[in-house]
């Protein structure tokens, strides 16, 4: 895969490229990355990429000819054409399924907005996509690339050391991850559970798939619509949280009263 980011701070981009997964898949030759400064092909020799909104209002808007040159220099002598994606709050919530279908395209370029955004007419006639990573409100589209990079790189064959970490990890599944424990089996008196010391591969796969199931269910049960769970999950599930229900309920008030 390759993957091109058009910005204009390209040092926010040396850091987190030389390491960790992003830096150990570029050395294994699995993607190709390319940091291309926005200024750069701006012709003016103040190198301006950006201008006032026509109709007013305030801040500023990064014009089209500098972002469309870049994209060009960046096609150039390429047979192929690029997924290009605009970083931006207005585009569709980034998740794992939509970082899975990244994953299988070959060619990738990051568009970083930034000011008040891009000119309308590079959405229209340059961009494929537009991703947000949340609803908040970032100074750039810099930090969303690369949370969109290590995301969908990480997905890509040879780049995890075990091809099951992807499949287990959060959202993977839309389940969140399970409890994880290391040595040493107890620390300050806090004990590892006994079914992950036991040797049963069988039984610890089953724990570690409930223990997901109702993390889940507690921390983010909007995710449990998508999940595929069997009947049997389900119906386990539901009497799991039936029980939690009853322990937390608060005492019968008829009960808990004094006699006076």
């Amino acid at each position: 895969m390759r993957i091109d980011v058009l910005t204009l701070f390209p040092g926010m981009f040396t850091g987190p490229f030389d390491e960790s997964i992003i830096k150990r898949a570029r050395e294994r030759g699995i993607i190709e990355v390319g940091i291309h400064d926005i200024r750069e092909y701006a012709e003016d020799r103040h190198r301006v990429v950006d201008d006032y909104p026509y109709g007013g209002g305030a801040g500023m808007v990064m014009k089209p000819e500098p972002v469309h040159r870049a994209l060009q220099a960046v096609k150039d002598g390429r047979g192929d054409q690029p997924h290009v994606i605009l970083m931006t709050p207005q585009g569709e919530e980034f998740g794992q399924e939509l970082a899975r279908e990244l994953s299988d395209r070959p060619w990738l370029v990051l568009l970083c907005g930034h000011y008040e955004g891009v000119d309308e007419r590079i959405r229209q006639h340059l961009v494929d996509q537009e991703i947000s990573i949340g609803d908040y409100v970032l100074t750039g589209g810099e930090l969303p690339a690369m949370v969109v990079m290590d995301t969908v790189v990480r997905l890509l064959p040879g780049v995890m050391g075990s091809a099951e970490s992807a499949d287990e990890e959060s959202f993977s599944q839309d389940l969140l991850e399970y409890p994880q424990y290391t040595r040493p089996a107890e620390y300050e008196g806090w004990q590892v559970p006994k079914i992950l010391l036991s040797g049963n591969h069988g039984a610890i796969r089953r724990w570690r798939r409930e223990q997901a199931i109702l993390r889940t269910a507690a921390r983010r049960p909007e995710l449990l619509g998508r999940a595929e769970l069997t009947a049997e999950e389900r119906d386990w599930l539901n009497r799991e949280l039936r029980e939690n229900a009853e322990v937390s309920a608060p005492p019968d008030a008829s009960h808990s009263a004094g006699s006076g």
